[in-house]
C-alpha cells in the first residue's frame, strides 16, 4: 500500500514540477469567460423556479432507481427523446447520462472488428477511449484536413465511420461539415456538443444549419453546455437507438439520470423562441467583442472562430497560467489551457462568450489582454 502511494505522490511531484498539476478551481463569484453556459440557462432564475414546480407538481421521484431497462426508465423520458429528435430534425434520439457515456457507448459499440473509425486529430477524449474500448481500426486524420482524410478512406477497411466536432473545444473552428456530409461511403458521426444550442436559428445544432441532417449516421448532442442542464442524447435512426439500448454498455450498465435532470432538460425545449432571442443577442455580443479585439490591437494573437469559442495565444506554459491568475485577480474568470492539452507554442487563454456577458465585461477583458 505504500509503495504504491508513494509512487502515485512522485507522479504528482512529477507533474507539480512541470506547472501541470491540476486542481479544483472556485469560480463562482467571478466573471464568467469560462463556462460552457453559452445562453445563461444555468443561472435563469425564472427557468429554476419553472423546473422545481414542474418537478414538484408531477410527484417525480429524486433518484431514478435503476438503470433504465430495469426501472429508470419512465413514459417522461421516452416523450422527452420524441421531443428531442423532432427538435434537432432526426428520426429518434436515446438519453445518456453525459456526452462522455455517449460517445463511449456509441464506438464501442457501434464499430466493429473489420470495420474502420477515421477520427479528426483534435477530436474529444470521450471518442477516442470509446474508440479504444471498441474492436474496429481506428486511425487519425489531420485537423480539417479532407484530402489527408480521402487518402486514409482509400486504405481503410469494412464500414468506414469518420468522426468529427462541429465545433472543437479548444480553437472553436468549424468543421468543413458539408463537404465531409459529401464524401461517398463513409458514415459520418458529428458530435455537436459545442454547438447545439448555439448554431441554427433555434440551436438545432450546425447540421441542421449546413441542412445535411441525411447524409449524417448519428450525431451528438450534449446538455450541459448551452442548454445549462446535464446529460447528452444520440441523434440517429430508429434501428441505431435500438440497438444502442441493446449493446452499448454505457447505456446498459448505469442508473439512469434522475428525473430532476429530465425535467430541467424538458423545460428549456419549451423555450424554443427564447432560445432564437438569445442565441441572436449572444452573436451580436460575439460581433462586439471582434470588434474590440481588433480596436484594441490583438486581433493578431487570436485564433480565428466564428464560435463563441475565443482563444488568446500566450504561447508559454508559465505565461499562460499568470495570465490566467491576472485575470482571477481582476475578478474574470478565464481558464489557461496548457501544453499536453495543446501542443507547445500554442498555449493560450480560451474565452467563452455568454448571453450573460456584457459589452463592458467585454472592454475591461481587453483592456487587461491588451496590457498583458
Amino acid at each position: 500500500m505504500q509503495s504504491l502511494e508513494k509512487k502515485l505522490q512522485e507522479d504528482l511531484l512529477q507533474r507539480k514540477s512541470e506547472g501541470l498539476l491540476r486542481t479544483l478551481p472556485h469560480n463562482k463569484e467571478a466573471v464568467d469567460f469560462c463556462s460552457n453556459d453559452y445562453l445563461g440557462w444555468a443561472r435563469e432564475e425564472e427557468l429554476k423556479k419553472s423546473i422545481l414546480n414542474t418537478f414538484q407538481e408531477k410527484s417525480f421521484h429524486v433518484g431514478a432507481t435503476g438503470s433504465r431497462l430495469i426501472s429508470g426508465n419512465s413514459v417522461f423520458a421516452e416523450e422527452l427523446e420524441k421531443t428531442i429528435a423532432a427538435y434537432h430534425h432526426s428520426e429518434a434520439a436515446l438519453l445518456f447520462n453525459s456526452g462522455y457515456d455517449a460517445n463511449v457507448g456509441f464506438f464501442s459499440a457501434v464499430p466493429k472488428r473489420g470495420d474502420t473509425v477515421l477520427y479528426d486529430e483534435l477530436i474529444h477524449a470521450s471518442i477516442r477511449d470509446g474508440i479504444r474500448l471498441g474492436w474496429a481500426k481506428s486511425l487519425s486524420f489531420k485537423h480539417n484536413d479532407i484530402a489527408d482524410l480521402e487518402s486514409k478512406i482509400a486504405k481503410a477497411e469494412g464500414n468506414i465511420f469518420v468522426a468529427v466536432e462541429s465545433v472543437y473545444s479548444m480553437d472553436g473552428d468549424a468543421a468543413p461539415l458539408t463537404a465531409l456530409s459529401k464524401i461517398e461511403g463513409i458514415y459520418l458521426i458529428v458530435d455537436e456538443a459545442h454547438s447545439a444550442g448555439v448554431f441554427a436559428t433555434h440551436g438545432e445544432g450546425k447540421v441542421v444549419e449546413e441542412g445535411i441532417e441525411k447524409n449524417v449516421f448519428a450525431r451528438l448532442v450534449t446538455y450541459g453546455k448551452a442548454f445549462g442542464a446535464h446529460g447528452a442524447a444520440v441523434l440517429g435512426s430508429a434501428v441505431l437507438k435500438e440497438y444502442l439500448i441493446n449493446y452499448s454498455r454505457s447505456f446498459i450498465y448505469t442508473t439512469f439520470c434522475s428525473d430532476f435532470n429530465l425535467v430541467a432538460i424538458d423545460a428549456v425545449y419549451k423555450r424554443k423562441e427564447e432560445m432564437a432571442v438569445r442565441i441572436k443577442k449572444v452573436q451580436e455580443l460575439k460581433k462586439y467583442f471582434l470588434q474590440q479585439i481588433e480596436a484594441s490591437g490583438i486581433k493578431q494573437k487570436f485564433i480565428s472562430s466564428d464560435s463563441l469559442i475565443q482563444s488568446f495565444l500566450v504561447g508559454n506554459n508559465s505565461k499562460c497560467k499568470h495570465l490566467e491568475l491576472l485575470m482571477r485577480d481582476k475578478g474574470f474568470s478565464v481558464k489557461a489551457i496548457l501544453n499536453p492539452t495543446v501542443p507547445a507554442g500554442t498555449e493560450r487563454l480560451r474565452i467563452s462568450l455568454h448571453y450573460h456577458n456584457t459589452p463592458d465585461e467585454v472592454n475591461l477583458l481587453c483592456e487587461i489582454l491588451a496590457g498583458f
